[in-house]
């Protein structure tokens, strides 16, 4: 091919671990024309916007990296949200990633023109700008999920989401109100819990939680990683083979899942175990097969609540009081701050942009039926248009930012597909990703997120055909090395190449 210089522009909406490493690579691989759009005031993405007490990763530190760039230094296995923060912004500046940032710049919406093969996208404050190639880096965990629950308009103290945690607000001697007990609480509540005069949490419904084998790397780790980078390849090694050979089949396999699934529940009944209450251990006893939400890690969380100003009530939120919340079973729970642990609006992968491509049809309505996309990746009729992180992407275990890897290597090749002069743009066929899409779901039936018997962030309403079932737009059901096996090299023929 003969390529253009500094064809083609492209644009990435988000800087977070997907935005910034996609950067990061085409630079490296010679593009100029490139501009990452990020609606905040720095880089980071979710390790920028969730800055709750006791935030951290719950893959270890070493696989939780990106392979061209590991950190000798590392504080802990399970590394604290701040430390992953100064990891990215390290990364940006090395990689002179920043230069091409535009921060505190949101996009509004993107639309696609036939005519000159480019994205126009116009800011939240009403500037346009254009792009040859788009890739929405926004992730599936960007958007926090507020319950709508009656009244709480009027409640008289003070509301926010974990993910928008308010630091200005002591909660020493508060009495407070978690309504959620996923990922976030686990790691917030045992930090919290000890100063409160009251805390009470909702649970929808128990969560499996494992130990968490945390503990701080020692100086002598850090110098041996410094003067032996091996060393540290090894031990990545290691965690992503304990992922992909013993977990991941217990997730994806039914015969996988009845030789592990044991095991693990003993691991995690032993935590529970922590709990001298046996009432309240009873109601965090999960009655679904494990693994099929997350599986949570945590070493001090059932000790937070065991203590005597906690109590966990499983009647659900019905309305809120000037007072407090008002339960299922007619019990009103005084509190003057209530703590959303919510989670996020995991439908939303590319909010809060709005996306129309060919004939102005609008992302939103082509996944009226729930999310999908080839690979995870492209959608038909929205050509040049990638997303990262995007439908069935996510893994159950191990560490996204593999996935992420494979799919940076797979958009350089669109990127350098569309260097040639002569190509308007390239769309993903439809029966392409039909084909694709259903092979998938046939694949997913037969993992414990679809047949565990719990309702998880990863079932979607919408697209579940006939028998009412819901479609499961998450997750990858394989393991991380088959995926980067089918994003491994981009086939031309998947797409209809449309030419100047």
């Amino acid at each position: 091919m003969t390529g253009m210089p500094g064809r083609p522009s492209i644009a990435i909406v988000g800087s977070g671990f997907s935005g910034l490493g996609l950067a990061i690579r085409l630079i490296g691989a010679g593009f100029t024309d490139l501009t990452v759009f990020e609606r905040g005031g720095d880089v980071g993405g979710v390790w920028r916007e969730n800055t709750y007490p006791g935030a951290a990763c719950d893959a270890p530190s070493h696989l939780y990296s990106y392979s061209f760039e590991l950190k000798p230094d590392w504080s802990r296995r399970f590394a604290p949200q701040p430390e992953i923060l100064g990891y990215l912004r390290h990364c940006a500046r090395k990689y002179g990633v920043l230069e091409h940032i535009r921060f505190g710049c949101e996009i509004a919406s993107a639309d696609f023109d036939p005519e000159t093969g480019q994205w126009n996208l116009r800011t939240a404050g009403g500037e346009v700008h254009r792009a040859d190639l788009l890739v929405a880096a926004c992730g599936q965990l960007s958007v926090p999920a507020v319950p709508g629950i009656p009244g709480l308009g009027d409640f008289a103290g003070t509301v926010f989401h974990s993910a928008r945690w308010d630091h200005g607000h002591d909660l020493t001697g508060r009495t407070i109100a978690v309504v959620g007990n996923g990922a976030s609480a686990v790691q917030f509540v045992p930090r919290i819990a000890p100063g409160a005069a009251k805390l009470t949490v909702f649970q929808r419904e128990p969560q499996w939680v494992g130990w968490k084998w945390d503990r701080r790397y020692p100086r002598l780790r850090t110098a041996l990683n410094r003067r032996i980078p091996l060393l540290q390849r090894l031990s990545r090694l290691a965690v992503f083979v304990w992922f992909e050979a013993l977990l991941n089949p217990m997730l994806i396999a039914p015969r996988g899942r009845r030789v592990l699934s044991a095991h693990i529940r003993a691991l995690c009944r032993t935590t529970l175990w922590s709990v001298k209450d046996r009432r309240l251990r009873e109601r965090l006893v999960p009655g679904y097969e494990l693994g099929c939400k997350r599986v949570l890690v945590s070493s001090d969380y059932y000790r937070a609540l065991d203590l005597p100003q906690v109590d966990v009530v499983t009647s659900a939120v019905v309305r809120a009081t000037p007072d407090g919340l008002v339960t299922a079973d007619g019990r009103e729970h005084p509190a003057d701050t209530v703590i959303m642990a919510t989670g996020f609006r995991t439908r939303d992968f590319v909010a809060p942009m709005r996306v129309r491509g060919l004939t102005e049809r609008d992302l939103d309505e082509a996944w009226r039926d729930g999310p999908r996309a080839y690979l995870g990746m492209a959608v038909a009729g929205f050509p040049n248009f990638f997303l990262m992180y995007g439908p069935n992407t996510n893994v159950g275990s191990g560490s996204v930012v593999h996935m992420l890897e494979s799919q940076i290597s797979y958009i350089v090749q669109a990127a350098r597909a569309l260097r040639d002069p002569g190509v308007l743009y390239m769309d993903v066929r439809e029966g392409v990703l039909d084909g694709f899409d259903a092979a998938l779901q046939r694949r997913l039936d037969g993992t414990v997120w679809n047949a565990g018997g719990c309702d998880s962030w990863y079932l979607h309403s919408g697209g579940g055909g006939a028998d009412g079932r819901r479609r499961n737009a998450s997750n990858w059901p394989g393991s991380m090395l088959g995926y980067r096996r089918r994003t491994r090299t981009l086939d031309p023929s998947d797409y209809r190449i449309v030419m100047r």
